[in-house]
């Protein structure tokens, strides 16, 4: 199917990611305490979590107000690597269809399911799905040691333990689930849907397919040589932090100066923005470190990933056997003016039909995280709806 074009009201400028990546990490690694038993009420379980593993907060805390139309609780499901994964399970009230149609959502790249991925869950159950939002594997609520490792392999994982705790609710049509990914988790919704058959649908927004942003930076503009420097810089990371018993902090992206040097830092947002801040570093920033979406919990809001995070992103190219997704239905939606853009643009010519690449007037990267009057939620009902018939 074509290209299509939403419109809307904002026009901001296209910019390049470069400074944003250069500013995205942030200062200290959060450590989950253990479960307060008198914090956990709602929470339900496919089977009982060690009081160890991890806090799960009873009250509302999201950076979104709470929905009338729509049932919430907390719920945790474990993978196939035997981490606990918590999430918010939402279901429309006063819905008379049953068993429901279901999604699965993840992202953004950073986030935790009490930002962008919960905004999408609740306000599609309020659209007649069930909907579930996860906080990976090693960050926000959910379990794993160490804090803050993100991985192709076990994020996309999580995806697929989703579908499994959906499929063994009895309010859901196992027959009927769908994954929605955003941002740098929308590659990981391609990639589970790639070899899992259950999920019948999938689609992203503002995609960013984080392996080739880590082995090849930003529109692929590392050199061979600089590549090499990276990775060298990674593995030697390792001998630091074996050495030292931890793991440090460091950039997922690691960027170079304008002589070539290879530029290490601890930090992905700062805490305040420069003087002319790149318009992309402007966006990230007003949306994690400003109450519109920062989040105590979350890596972008607060901490950073470890700094030997992008290892496993170069041996891991997310999305590989995207054909295999065929023939179930892909929809890519991405902001007219992101300079994420060009990641779906790719995938599409990648895929095989049926698919369809819907671009949104006038919407950044960011504006697709949180601003309703962009994200196209009835574009999303319609084709999941469709999908599944």
């Amino acid at each position: 199917m074509p290209t299509k074009l939403i419109p809307s009201t904002t026009r901001l400028r296209a910019a390049s990611v470069a400074a944003a990546l250069g500013g995205l990490l942030l200062a200290s690694c959060w450590k989950s305490p253990n479960i307060n038993p008198e914090n956990s009420e709602g929470v339900t379980a496919m089977e009982q979590v060690p009081s160890e593993t991890m806090p799960l907060t009873r009250k509302w805390d999201k950076t979104f107000p709470k929905s009338d139309r729509v049932e919430h609780k907390k719920v945790t499901f474990k993978n196939r690597y035997g981490i606990t994964v918590a999430a918010d399970f939402y279901v429309p009230k006063g819905v008379t269809e049953k068993p429901l149609p279901a999604l699965a959502i993840g992202g953004p790249f950073g986030a935790v399911k009490e930002q962008a991925s919960g905004l999408y869950a609740q306000t599609l159950a309020e659209h007649g799905f069930a909907t579930v939002a996860f906080d990976p594997s090693f960050t926000g609520e959910s379990a794993g040691k160490p804090r803050n490792v993100a991985s192709p392999d076990i994020n996309t994982e999580d995806f697929s333990a989703a579908v499994d705790f959906l499929g063994l609710e009895q309010s859901v049509d196992r027959n009927r689930i769908g994954v929605l990914g955003i941002c740098g988790f929308a590659g990981m919704a391609l990639t589970a849907a790639s070899s899992d058959s259950r999920i019948r649908a999938v689609a992203t927004t503002s995609m960013y397919d984080m392996s080739r942003s880590m082995s090849r930076s930003y529109k692929d503009s590392y050199t061979k040589d600089q590549r090499h420097q990276v990775i060298d810089h990674l593995s030697q990371q390792r001998w630091i932090d074996a050495e030292k018993g931890s793991y440090a902090l460091g950039l997922h992206e690691v960027p170079f100066d304008a002589k070539g040097n290879l530029i290490k830092g601890q930090r992905v947002l700062p805490d305040s923005l420069p003087e002319s801040p790149d318009p992309v570093l402007r966006a990230f920033f007003e949306y994690y470190k400003t109450p519109r979406g920062f989040h105590p919990r979350g890596v972008n809001s607060n901490s950073a990933w470890t700094a030997t995070t992008p290892m496993s992103f170069f041996s891991f190219p997310l999305y590989a056997n995207v054909d295999m997704i065929s023939p179930r239905p892909i929809l890519l939606i991405a902001g007219e003016n992101a300079h994420s853009r060009y990641y779906s643009e790719d995938v599409y010519k990648l895929a095989s039909q049926p698919k369809e690449l819907l671009i949104v007037a006038g919407a950044d990267h960011v504006d697709l995280y949180d601003q309703t009057e962009k994200i196209p939620f009835d574009k999303i009902t319609d084709f999941f709806r469709k999908s599944f018939n």
